[in-house]
């Protein structure tokens, strides 16, 4: 592997030559690619715009970045960031003049990326429900091709990003738009409707449970697990940008909760009150405005880091709680301030 790591090194040291004047750009792209945005951003926007393809997309993505760490748990990934120190390649003369980012530091395994895996296989559901969706209006097979295209630019962008940033190698990047594409077509096919709480509460502890196994399976043969994080934590550049929530673990609990906190939404008497009520474009996006806003803001929240069991916990719960308020909390919110205001300007 040491030419394939070699090579990516000379790409990032010569993406960082060519585009350092789009810093701010790329970072935006490593943003939007960020599996956070799935959870917290496309999520709420597809579910109020379309019911079905929203759980969808968030089923797509939980199951995605579970699979995503399973492969990264076996295929022991380099990050590019600390493996210019650790390969023994470069002695201190040679070292690539190569700069670290805020969002460089992360501490999981590297391959494949989960940028581009996790958020190609959300992106895929909206962009061949958006090509569908334009071809019935239009029935203009070039205009059907606009969100494919759009799809494909943005994935190369977000991966080109991740190698700028030096969290990836470029043959990382690529296996995760391969795998997330066809994950993204074959997961969109089996999405599970109508289905009981129990089901669900039995998915998030066997998700759970599984990562657990892995945790404990590589553990007996040696393993250690924690590799990475130490490796993380050695070279990166500043240690403030070592942040718990990148660790594969978090990922574990975030995809866990979530699918938890959709079986608590989905079967709660709140989203059973909205479902006759009809949602007029207007209170779509009051919806959106106020899932994303409320989930910015709890996202900023910090989770205490002095205990790690007390962090992940909160973290399960915080994940958890982001379906429970997109699916019933803010549309019943939303449905009483509107049915309310008439009522009082009738008086």
């Amino acid at each position: 592997m040491e030419p394939i790591y070699t090579h990516g090194i000379q790409v990032a040291e010569r993406l960082q030559q060519a585009l350092g004047g789009f810093e701010k750009s790329l970072l935006f792209m490593t943003w939007i690619g960020d599996p956070r945005a799935s959870f917290f951003i496309y999520f709420p926007i597809t579910y109020f715009l379309n019911r079905k393809i929203g759980i969808s997309v968030l089923w797509i993505t939980a199951l995605t970045e579970w699979l995503n760490l399973v492969f990264k748990s076996i295929l022991f990934g380099e990050r590019p960031f600390w493996w210019i120190h650790e390969s023994g390649v470069y002695d201190e003369h040679q070292m690539p003049k190569l700069k670290q980012f805020f969002c460089s530091c992360e501490t999981g395994p590297g391959s494949p990326s989960g940028h581009a895996m996790i958020t190609g296989a959300a992106w895929w559901l909206i962009m061949t429900s958006l090509s569908t969706c334009i071809f019935n209006r239009t029935r203009s097979s070039l205009a059907k091709n606009i969100p494919v295209v759009l799809y494909i630019v943005l994935l190369l962008a977000i991966g080109i990003s991740r190698i700028f940033i030096l969290a990836h190698f470029p043959h990382q990047v690529v296996a995760g738009i391969i795998t997330g594409a066809v994950l993204g077509f074959l997961l969109g096919q089996y999405i599970p409707e109508n289905i009981k709480f129990i089901q669900y509460v039995v998915t998030s502890i066997l998700l759970l449970l599984s990562g657990m196994c892995l945790y404990w399976g590589l553990h007996y043969f040696g393993v250690n697990v924690s590799w990475t994080i130490l490796l993380a934590t050695k070279w990166c550049a500043r240690p403030e940008w070592i942040r718990l929530d990148t660790a594969p673990f978090s990922s574990l609990n975030r995809d866990a909760g979530t699918i938890l906190g959709l079986g608590i939404g989905l079967c709660s008497p709140l989203y059973a009150s909205t479902q006759g009520w009809k949602m007029t474009w207007k209170v779509k996006a009051v919806c959106i405005a106020l899932s994303v806003l409320i989930i910015e803001i709890m996202d900023r929240v910090p989770l205490p880091k002095y205990s790690t069991i007390l962090f992940y916990a909160l973290f399960y719960l915080k994940n958890a709680f982001v379906p429970i308020l997109v699916t019933a909390i803010i549309p019943w919110l939303v449905h009483s301030i509107f049915l309310i205001q008439p009522t009082r300007k009738q008086k």
